[in-house]
C-alpha cells in the first residue's frame, strides 16, 4: 500500500496561509488512526490534524513554517507491525497521560516545545483544574530554569546583578491578526464613543428570585450576559443604523440579528458569534454563550464560530473595568461595552440612594451613525434593562 500523504485542511477565503506550531510525534514513531499528528495556527484558530491510519509517520515540515491549503506536511507508511514500536497503552502509558490530560492546552503544548522542556526530568506540577498545567506554571519554570543557569537564550534574558529577568517570545498569529485589525478600525472609522449608566437592580432582583429554579430547570446559571444580549437586540430592531456597515459608497442593513461576544482566550481576544440571536431563548443563550466561551479557551472555536455578525457585546466588567471605550470590530459600525457593577449613591425622587450601578459605552463609526441614534441607543438598553418586563412585552 502506498503511502498515505498528511495534508494541511482546506481554508477559508478569509485565510491565506497557516504556521506549523507543534508536531505532537516525532519522526519514525508509529501512530494510530484518529491520533492528533499536528497542530497548524491560522489567524484566527488552531487546526488540528489526526492520523487517518496506523503507521509509521514521516515528517517532511518543520514547525515554525508557512504553510498553504492541501500543501504536504508529511506521510504515513501503513503497516501492521505494532510489536516493533512501544505498545501505546504499556510502554508510553505514562508519557501519553502528561500529553494529552496534563497538557492538552495547544498554549502550554506549544510554550513546552519552544523551550523544548523535559517533562519528566523537570517534574512538572500543574496548578489548573485536574493537574493540568497553564501557562503561568511553564513560566515559572522558564524563569526558575534561567536565574538557576544563569543561560540567556532567544526567550529568556537575566541581568545577573539584580536578578531582574525578561521573556522574549514570538507573537502568536492571532495576537498580529488582532493587533492589524485594531489599527485598521482607529484609521478607517470615525470612531466616537459615548456614555450612560444603568440601575442594575431590577436584573438583580430577578436573578436571586429565579436564579435557583432556572437552574434546576435548565442546568445552566441565570447570568447577566442573556439581559444584555436580548436588550441589544430589541434596541437594533428600533435603530436599524446600527446593525449596519459600510461597504464602499454603500450602506449594508442587516435584517438579521448575529451578535459576536467579545471572550479573552490564552491565545488573545476572540469575537464567536451568536446566529439569529433574536430567535434563541434565554437559557439556550446562556448555554450557547458558555459553550463558546469553553471553546474559545480550549482553542477549539471553528471559521465559522468565528466569521460574520452584525454587532459585538464587549463585557469588561468581569476583569473590573469601571469604564473603557471599545474598538469597533470591523466591518461592524458600533461596539457596546458593559462594565462593572458598583454600588454608588444615586439621586432618586431628591433622596440619595445606593445603588448598583454600572455604564455603558457604546462606540461607533460616526460616518454612518449620528448621535440621535447613538444615544437613542443607549437609551433603550437601560430602559430594557432597568425594566425587564419591556423585553418579554418588547415595549
Amino acid at each position: 500500500m502506498n503511502n498515505i500523504e498528511i495534508l494541511v485542511p482546506d481554508l477559508p477565503e478569509s485565510v491565506a496561509d497557516a504556521t506549523v506550531i507543534t508536531w505532537h510525534k516525532k519522526q519514525g514513531d508509529f501512530v494510530y488512526r484518529d491520533e492528533i499528528l499536528v497542530e497548524i495556527e491560522t489567524d484566527k484558530v488552531i487546526l488540528e490534524i489526526p492520523a487517518s491510519i496506523d503507521g509509521i509517520l514521516k515528517i517532511d515540515v518543520k514547525e515554525g513554517t508557512i504553510v498553504l491549503s492541501k500543501q504536504h506536511l508529511g506521510s504515513i507508511k501503513p503497516t501492521d507491525q505494532k510489536n516493533n514500536f512501544k505498545d501505546k497503552k504499556n510502554d508510553v502509558s505514562i508519557d501519553t497521560e502528561v500529553k494529552t490530560d496534563k497538557f492538552s492546552s495547544p498554549t502550554v503544548r506549544r510554550m513546552i516545545a519552544e523551550h523544548d522542556l523535559n517533562l519528566h526530568k523537570e517534574d512538572i506540577k500543574g496548578t489548573g483544574v485536574g493537574g493540568r498545567l497553564t501557562r503561568k506554571d511553564i513560566n515559572k519554570i522558564l524563569i526558575s530554569k534561567t536565574i538557576e543557569n544563569k543561560d540567556n537564550d532567544n526567550n529568556i534574558s537575566l541581568n545577573e546583578s539584580n536578578n531582574r529577568v525578561e521573556k522574549r517570545v514570538s507573537m502568536t498569529r492571532l495576537r498580529k491578526r488582532i493587533a492589524e485589525r485594531l489599527l485598521e478600525s482607529k484609521k478607517t472609522t470615525a470612531m466616537l464613543t459615548t456614555f450612560n449608566e444603568v440601575n442594575m437592580s431590577p436584573i438583580k432582583e430577578l436573578r436571586k428570585k429565579y436564579g435557583e429554579i432556572f437552574e434546576e430547570r435548565y442546568g445552566i446559571r441565570l447570568g447577566f450576559m442573556s439581559f444584555y444580549v436580548k436588550a441589544v437586540v430589541e434596541a437594533l430592531k428600533r435603530y436599524p443604523e446600527i446593525n449596519a456597515s459600510i461597504d464602499g459608497d454603500d450602506i449594508v442593513y442587516y435584517n438579521y440579528f448575529d451578535i459576536s461576544i467579545a471572550v479573552s482566550t490564552p491565545r488573545g481576544l476572540v469575537t464567536p458569534v451568536l446566529r439569529d440571536a433574536d430567535k434563541i431563548s434565554m437559557a439556550n443563550l446562556e448555554k450557547e454563550i458558555k459553550k463558546l466561551a469553553l471553546k474559545g479557551r480550549d482553542s477549539k472555536l471553528t471559521i465559522e464560530e468565528m466569521t460574520g455578525g452584525s454587532f459585538t457585546i464587549t463585557n469588561g466588567g468581569i476583569f473590573g473595568s469601571l469604564m473603557s471605550t471599545p474598538i469597533i470590530n470591523l466591518p461592524q459600525s458600533s461596539i457596546l461595552g458593559m462594565h462593572a457593577i458598583k454600588d454608588r449613591p444615586m439621586v432618586v425622587n431628591g433622596k440619595i440612594e445606593i445603588l448598583p450601578m454600572m455604564y455603558l459605552a457604546l462606540s461607533y463609526d460616526h460616518c454612518l451613525i449620528d448621535g440621535r441614534e447613538s444615544v437613542g441607543f443607549l437609551n433603550v438598553i437601560k430602559n430594557m434593562l432597568e425594566d425587564p418586563a419591556r423585553m418579554l412585552l418588547e415595549i
